[in-house]
């Protein structure tokens, strides 16, 4: 209900700051040619990491929400159809820690992938506002690491980490999401979307407010 809510006033903020600057918005007020309707920008947001994977033959399930970063690049050459590049790191949770027998384990991961968007734009007769849906291919890497107490000494943190192990997987899966942009004027563009990459280890999701600019 939380994130629900911050997407809620995301959204909102974004049609109320698209509508006040309706009347300044232009194609391209520097009159650059720009015949794809290239861009590119950044964003930031909210992530769930997920994971489904168990650690040392032990159920290692948790949710954990952590901040997410991307950088986008894109082209839109037809009103209601687009594709777009972007690279997005869902954050590292911190350890999981947990009791077995005599020692303590933690256990984290960070998923971070390339992704190609197909992006379908809903026709609305609303200049401003843009609706849209994307699904594409994710490259998907996840770092887990499996952590181990060693003993504390004066000084130190208690328990104290250190990695145990570490695997590199890398997977190529579905990906999807949905979002609102707004454009303003010069050529800049704001949006609030939400993203999902399939894994069989936990699917990673991000809400995130981006910042665009088309040349």
């Amino acid at each position: 209900m939380k994130r629900f809510t911050k997407a809620i006033g995301a959204l909102v903020a974004i049609a109320a700051c698209g509508a006040s600057t309706a009347a300044l918005a232009a194609d391209d007020p520097f009159g650059f040619y720009n015949p794809v309707g290239l861009y590119f920008g950044a964003g930031v947001g909210e992530s769930t990491i997920r994971s489904d994977d168990p650690g040392y033959g032990l159920p290692a399930y948790y949710n954990d929400h952590e901040t997410a970063w991307k950088g986008i690049i894109g082209i839109r050459p037809i009103s209601f159809v687009g594709a777009e590049v972007e690279y997005i790191d869902f954050g590292q949770p911190g350890h999981h820690n947990g009791y077995y027998d005599v020692n303590y384990y933690g256990y984290d991961s960070h998923p971070t992938a390339p992704i190609l968007f197909g992006v379908g734009y809903l026709p609305i007769p609303v200049p401003f506002i843009d609706i849209y849906a994307k699904a594409g291919v994710a490259r998907l890497r996840l770092t887990a690491n499996d952590y181990v107490s060693e003993p504390c000494t004066t000084g130190s943190p208690c328990p104290l980490y250190a990695i145990a192990g570490r695997s590199n997987i890398t997977q190529t899966k579905f990906a999807y999401g949905a979002g609102v942009s707004s454009k303003l004027p010069f050529g800049f563009t704001v949006r609030a979307e939400y993203e999902r990459i399939a894994s069989p280890f936990g699917d990673p999701d991000a809400f995130t407010v981006s910042a665009l600019w088309t040349f």
